[in-house]
């Protein structure tokens, strides 16, 4: 988020309630854009910061364009919104339209067209589809509210699949195993891993939005027992070494990031661990492998999917 933006844009009338019908006026407004994922991802933040009565959602259209739409409850300053909007988005902020619709709860409505995503043993699904999930499968339900991950992006499945295959290898003499799961959105890779693994989990993000909505979808999960969420930007707060060494960390983030976080993310791996990176275009790939690999890791696997690639790097042993 922001940090700079100390003054929230007021807009009129009650606040709404995230997953319920809005009460107030008779209609309400939705202003659409297309563009990159990272700017998709500004843009939420930017709308979740700035606007007391206004839900930011986005889903991806194709590879590497995404569609957000911002619905207000009450009238809004449509200068403002153009505003805000082009802080994120610069000259593609003209493409922002803005339409009049019968208000509606967006939330449920986004998610009931998605249909469960199966990645290897995981099952992500939405609560519409709770009963359709097969009973050798681990269903986890997530309801994506204002942060990014229901399981249909090739990143997230990229992981799942990765976690599966780790989780196969995993013998009783590796019980001490733990997890970290940086940048946990929705929280899907810590619940699938703690559902998984059974082990403790450490799950962060710097988005306060995010770790409030991964908490919920824990406890939709029966997960909370084994996974601690806290909200920090890197991995440098001193509950990340009284955790560590961690054998198992999910990075599905950007690039930048992961080139910053080679170095610190080694030093918390175990010997033999593996470090699963995602959030990557192909042709990222190798500066991401290179990164790692000039701290002591290798790459074991690589799979792309959507699109995206996803790495496994393993930590050689002593």
């Amino acid at each position: 988020m922001n940090s700079g933006q100390n003054q929230k844009l007021q807009a009129s009338g009650p606040s709404p309630t995230i997953g319920a019908q809005a009460s107030g006026p008779a209609t309400s407004t939705v202003a659409r854009i297309t563009t990159s994922e990272p700017v998709a991802r500004r843009i939420s933040d930017l709308v979740a910061e700035s606007f007391d009565e206004a839900i930011a959602g986005a889903c991806e259209e194709g590879p590497g364009r995404w569609s957000v739409a911002i619905h207000f409850s009450a009238p809004l300053d449509e200068t403002a919104v153009r505003a805000l909007v082009a802080r994120a988005a610069g000259d593609e902020s003209d493409t922002l339209t803005f339409e009049t619709i019968v208000p509606q709860d967006w939330v449920q409505a986004s998610l009931a067209g998605l249909a469960p995503v199966a990645a290897g043993r995981f099952m992500v699904h939405g609560a519409h589809d709770r009963m359709r999930i097969p009973l050798n499968q681990i269903g986890i339900e997530i309801e994506a509210a204002l942060a990014f991950g229901t399981g249909h992006h090739g990143t997230t499945r990229g992981c799942l699949l990765a976690l599966d295959r780790i989780a196969k290898k995993i013998t009783d003499r590796q019980g001490r195993r733990r997890v970290l799961d940086v940048g946990t959105g929705t929280g899907v890779l810590a619940i699938a891993a703690a559902r998984a693994l059974r082990r403790p989990v450490l799950a962060s993000d710097s988005d306060i939005v995010a770790v409030t909505t991964a908490r919920a979808n824990a406890r939709r999960n029966r997960a909370t027992a084994f996974i601690t969420f806290i909200q920090a930007a890197g991995v440098h707060r001193c509950v990340f070494r009284k955790r560590a060494p961690f054998d198992l960390i999910f990075a599905n983030i950007l690039l930048g990031p992961l080139i910053r976080l080679a170095a610190p993310l080694a030093s918390l791996a175990r010997p033999g661990a593996r470090i699963v990176l995602s959030g990557l275009l192909p042709s990222q790939a190798n500066a991401a492998i290179a990164a790692y690999l000039a701290h002591g890791l290798h790459l074991e696997r690589r799979l792309v999917l959507d699109d995206w690639a996803t790495l496994v790097m393993r930590r050689g042993n002593p």
